[in-house]
């Protein structure tokens, strides 16, 4: 623990409406489209020093002085911040015209940035005369909370044994071995005031200034809402007046995670979901709750990704974190007929539409053009085929940010995170149904994944036989199964049935997806507009490339449905 000297900081009660109750985690996603799940880790992953990736961070125990924070960051344009200072949300809950404060804050880390890449941080803040040492956490299962410990320290130095004292053991004997250095530095003006907003009370920052990364630097201007008690509902609802006022763009992007980017010169990270960790247990509206707070969490991530472009797997996760996100609330779907449920799902379709043609020109033109170009070096036109593709690709890109920016986004976004932190689908269902919410999880699981099973053997009958639009339909049930698997079939466990289960489904969705892939290649060709002569054989060549590869197709395809049709389903083992 700290010394005496140390002054721990609790910013947010553990159990605030929308905080993960024990043993939540976030949601991921499997498909030959979409990213592997990640499996639940229960403890900080191995320290590499030479840099591997790691999974979520085992926190300190709560109890021995840690803390939480609970925000949201509201991204401005640099000439609009100080406008909303005057926005009716602020002026008539604010308790009075706040503090300004000049920070000067240095992160620090080992050369080879251990600690970020093990889920914490390390910050000296000074401002004025006061300097305050700060190790934060990031949870993967609530896209508004982080773990935070502060304690006050002598200089804009670290205090390297206070720190140690809140990480976990394997980390913390890699941190005294290494040296620290200071990463970067982020120097910023803010004008803090609290808000009296009904049912909490929230500090929103109005931050301007930079961050410094030796050379480079990036500009910092944004409206952070802290909750400092009370419902964590309010942060949304408080972010959607905001939205009211003028054009804001949520996230959940720390200066930290952008100080390490700048760094390092990496574009923002997108990372696949995670796999909720869901108790057999479990009520169905704790399980909705954790499944759609995991979708909100992968949506907020990947949209910096999407948004920068230099990285195709931004792009990709975001339209992943939307088709899992509308495959979350067409499983709520049972429940009844909700007005606010058709518009969550509207919105996402809209997103996800904006998203289509940049990700099939990322697939065409880092995958499917190179590949057949080597394949095929005596055939011209590949280089005017690319040509086409990349100028196709940036105007995909200007739609996508367009997209992004648009005030429709943001009050998609906020909207779904107020409706998740206030639980409100128990607002549009019958008395019997919220005693079905009220039910554990895994008798409606059951029910949902059987159905869904028995559609996709439906849509599959004659297998041998479907022509490719019926071909497309199955591949369609596929990947709703395939999600509702993901979400649900955790609450099976880990059983041997449910893991076989799982891997025969992953593989039918693999082989379908080849079909599916020559067809949007085949789309893609047509928008490019290939008139020339050397872009036409070109285009002639990687049709027939995937001609040749659909006839080898055929035979793997058609065995690998019978092995699915075979497999037991572990929510009903004896049926075949």
């Amino acid at each position: 623990m700290p010394d005496s000297n140390a002054t721990a900081s609790l910013h947010a009660s553990d159990r605030a409406l929308g905080a993960p109750a024990p043993g939540e985690s976030a949601s991921g996603d499997q498909g030959h489209d979409d990213a592997a799940a990640q499996p639940s880790q229960q403890s900080t992953a191995p320290i590499d020093e030479r840099g591997a990736d790691a999974a979520a961070p085992a926190l300190p125990d709560p109890e021995a002085g840690a803390g939480h924070e609970i925000e949201l960051k509201l991204l401005v344009a640099p000439e609009q911040l100080a406008g909303f200072n005057n926005a009716p949300i602020v002026t008539a809950h604010a308790r009075n015209k706040g503090s300004r404060r000049h920070l000067t804050s240095v992160y620090y880390d080992t050369p080879r940035h251990t600690l970020w890449k093990n889920g914490f941080t390390l910050r000296v803040r000074q401002s004025g005369s006061r300097f305050v040492q700060t190790v934060k956490a990031q949870h993967s299962d609530d896209p508004l909370k982080r773990g935070e410990w502060e304690a006050s320290v002598a200089s804009l130095e670290p205090d390297l044994a206070l720190a140690a004292a809140l990480l976990p053991e394997d980390l913390r004997d890699a941190l005294t071995d290494a040296k620290l250095q200071a990463v970067f530095t982020a120097d910023v003006h803010r004008h803090a005031r609290l808000l009296d907003v009904p049912g909490a009370t929230i500090e929103i920052a109005f931050d301007s200034g930079v961050i410094k990364a030796g050379d480079h630097s990036e500009i910092v201007s944004e409206i952070e809402l802290e909750l400092k008690s009370g419902n964590a509902a309010a942060i949304y609802d408080t972010a959607l007046r905001l939205a009211e006022h003028g054009d804001i763009r949520p996230s959940i992007r720390s200066k930290s995670a952008r100080g390490f980017d700048l760094a390092t010169g990496r574009p923002p990270g997108a990372d696949k979901p995670q796999r909720p960790n869901l108790d057999p247990a479990l009520s169905l509206d704790e399980a909705f709750a954790i499944v759609l707070r995991g979708s909100l969490h992968h949506l907020l991530q990947a949209m910096p990704a999407a948004e920068d472009g230099r990285d195709a797997e931004g792009v990709h996760q975001l339209r992943v974190a939307l088709r899992r996100l509308r495959a979350a609330l067409h499983i709520m779907r049972p429940l009844g007929s909700s007005a606010t449920l058709d518009g969550l799902e509207a919105d996402a379709r809209w997103l996800a539409q904006s998203l289509s043609a940049a990700r099939d020109l990322d697939v065409f033109l880092t995958q499917t053009l190179p590949e057949i170009a080597d394949s095929c070096a005596t055939v011209a036109g590949f280089g005017t085929l690319q040509e086409l593709a990349e100028r196709q690709r940036e105007l995909a890109y200007r739609k996508l940010r367009i997209a992004l920016a648009d005030r429709r986004c943001a009050v998609f976004v906020l909207g779904l995170g107020a409706w998740i932190a206030t639980r409100g689908w128990r607002n549009d269902v019958s008395p019997d149904e919220l005693a079905r919410l009220a039910g554990p999880a895994v008798d409606f699981a059951g029910h949902i994944l059987s159905e869904r099973h028995q559609k996709v053997l439906k849509r599959g009958r004659r297998f041998k036989k479907l022509p490719a639009e019926r071909r497309h339909r199955l591949r369609l049930a596929l990947k709703k199964l395939r999600y509702s698997i993901d979400f649900l079939l955790p609450l099976y466990g880990r059983s041997k049935p449910a893991r076989k289960y799982a891997r025969s489904l992953a593989g039918l969705q693999e082989q379908l997806g080849h079909y599916n892939d020559m067809a949007v290649t085949a789309g893609v060709i047509d928008t490019l507009g290939t008139t020339s002569t050397d872009a036409a054989m070109a285009a002639a060549a990687i049709t027939g490339w995937h001609a040749h590869a659909m006839a080898g197709l055929e035979e793997p395809l058609r065995r690998t449905w019978r092995e699915f049709t075979k497999t037991p389903t572990p929510w009903q083992p004896d049926e075949a």
